[in-house]
C-alpha cells in the first residue's frame, strides 16, 4: 500500500490514517511518500521503521515508470489535492486504485485546474475514489469531471488529529526552559513579507511586557539564517538548533529545526497562525486547536476558509489584520489567562465536533482494495 502527502502538513493529517491502515492490514508493507525534507522527517519521527519512506520522484514518464516498477503498489491513497497527471495514468494503466482522500479543492485551485480542462477531467477519471473535506470541495470536483458517483464529502481528517505520544512531557520541559512565569506565542510557518510585521508585533507587546517571548518558526527552512539575522538586528535571539538554555531576557526563539511544530504549539500560551497576513491561503489552525491554545490569524485564509468560518463561528479565531490588531490582541490574551483559557476551550470544542472523518475515510479506502 503506498500513500503520497507532499509536505508535513498532509503527513501531520495522514498519520492517524496510516497507523489505522496499519492496524487493518498489519502484513503489508507500506510506502509512504513525500516531496520536502520536512515531510520526511515528520513521517521519520512519528511512524519510524514501522513504513518505508521515499522522495516521490518528478512527474515524468520514464522517472515514474521506474519508481512503479521499483515499488510495485498494490493501491495508492493520495492526501489532499496532490495530482499528477503521468503518475495517475501510471496507477490506471497498471490497474491500481486510487484514492483521493481528504480532499480539499479552494475556489482560487479550481480555476487553475479548469485552465487545463482536458487534462484535469483526464487525472480525474483516473482516480478510484474522492473523500471530499466538505461540499463546496465535492462539487468542484465534479465541476471539474469528476463522476459524481465516486465523490463523497466525509469532513476533514484533520480535525481527527492526535497528540503524539510523549509530546506533552516534551512539552512541559521546553516550556520549563523557556520560562514558565512569562507569556509566549508563536508565529508559526511564516512568510516572506510576515516576518516585518510579526517582530513589529512582537516590539509593541514588549513595551507591554519586557518578559514577552516569541518563538518565530519559518514555513521554509532554507530561509531560517535570514530571519536569524533579522531577528538578531533589534531583538536578543536564541536559535532552536543551538541547542542553549534560553536566559530570561532572550526575547525570539527562532524555530529552525524541522518536524518540531507540535511541540512549539504545545509550549505557547497562544498561537498565531501565518500564511494569512499575505495572500499565501493560511496553513493550518487544527494543530493549536487540540492543544486548546488561543488561535490568531490574519484575513488571507482561502486554503481553509471552510475551517476557519467554523471556529470564527465559534468565537475560536481571533483575526487580525497587521501589527497593531496582532500585538493588541496578544496584549489581551497576555493580561487576562480566562480570555486565553476560553478561547482555547472553545478552539478544542470545535475540534471535538467535527471528529469522525478518519473512520469514513478508511472505510472508502477499504472499500477499493482487492
Amino acid at each position: 500500500m503506498w500513500v503520497h502527502a507532499v509536505s508535513v502538513g498532509e503527513v501531520i493529517a495522514a498519520i492517524p490514517l496510516i497507523k489505522e491502515l496499519k492496524k487493518q492490514y498489519p502484513n503489508d508493507p507500506m510506502l509512504v511518500t513525500t516531496m520536502t525534507p520536512t515531510g520526511a522527517a515528520r513521517v521519520k519521527a512519528s511512524l519510524g521503521d514501522a513504513v518505508v519512506h521515499a522522495y516521490l520522484p518528478y512527474d515524468l514518464p520514464g522517472a515514474m515508470q521506474r519508481f512503479f516498477n521499483a515499488m510495485n503498489p498494490a493501491a495508492c491513497v493520495i492526501i489532499e489535492t496532490e495530482l499528477w497527471p503521468n503518475m495517475l495514468a501510471a496507477c490506471h494503466k497498471r490497474n491500481i486504485p486510487v484514492c483521493l482522500t481528504n480532499a480539499r479543492l479552494s475556489e482560487k485551485s479550481a480555476i487553475g485546474y479548469a485552465r487545463a480542462g482536458s487534462l484535469t477531467r483526464e487525472m480525474l477519471t483516473n482516480i478510484t475514489r474522492i473523500s471530499a473535506c466538505g461540499m463546496p470541495d465535492a462539487e468542484r470536483f465534479v465541476e471539474l469531471g469528476a463522476d459524481s458517483s465516486k465523490v463523497a464529502v466525509t469532513g476533514n481528517m484533520k480535525f481527527d488529529l492526535v497528540i503524539p505520544d510523549g509530546l506533552l512531557e516534551k512539552a512541559v520541559a521546553l516550556r520549563a526552559m523557556l520560562g514558565k512565569d512569562r507569556f509566549v506565542w508563536i508565529a508559526a510557518s511564516t512568510h516572506e513579507g510576515e516576518e516585518e510585521i510579526i517582530l513589529d508585533a512582537h516590539r509593541r507587546l514588549i513595551a507591554a511586557d519586557p518578559t514577552a517571548l516569541l518563538i518565530l518558526v519559518p514555513r521554509h527552512p532554507d530561509r531560517f539564517d535570514m530571519i536569524a539575522d533579522l531577528c538578531d538586528k533589534s531583538f536578543k535571539t536564541e536559535r532552536r538548533s543551538a541547542k542553549s538554555n534560553i536566559q530570561f531576557d532572550t526575547q525570539v526563539y527562532l524555530g529552525d529545526t524541522m518536524g518540531e511544530m507540535l511541540l512549539m504549539y504545545a509550549a505557547a500560551d497562544a498561537a498565531f497562525v501565518a500564511g494569512s497576513l499575505i495572500p499565501r491561503g493560511g496553513h493550518n489552525i487544527l494543530e493549536p486547536a487540540v492543544f486548546a491554545k488561543p488561535i490568531l490569524s490574519g484575513t488571507h485564509v482561502f486554503n481553509f476558509a471552510e475551517i476557519c468560518g467554523l471556529f470564527s463561528d465559534a468565537n475560536a479565531l481571533i483575526t487580525v489584520t497587521d501589527a497593531e490588531t496582532l500585538s493588541e490582541a496578544l496584549t489581551r490574551l497576555m493580561q487576562s489567562p480566562e480570555e486565553r483559557n476560553g478561547y482555547g476551550a472553545r478552539a478544542l470544542s470545535v475540534m471535538d465536533a467535527n471528529r469522525g472523518a478518519l473512520a469514513k475515510q478508511v472505510n472508502i479506502i477499504q472499500s477499493v482494495i482487492v
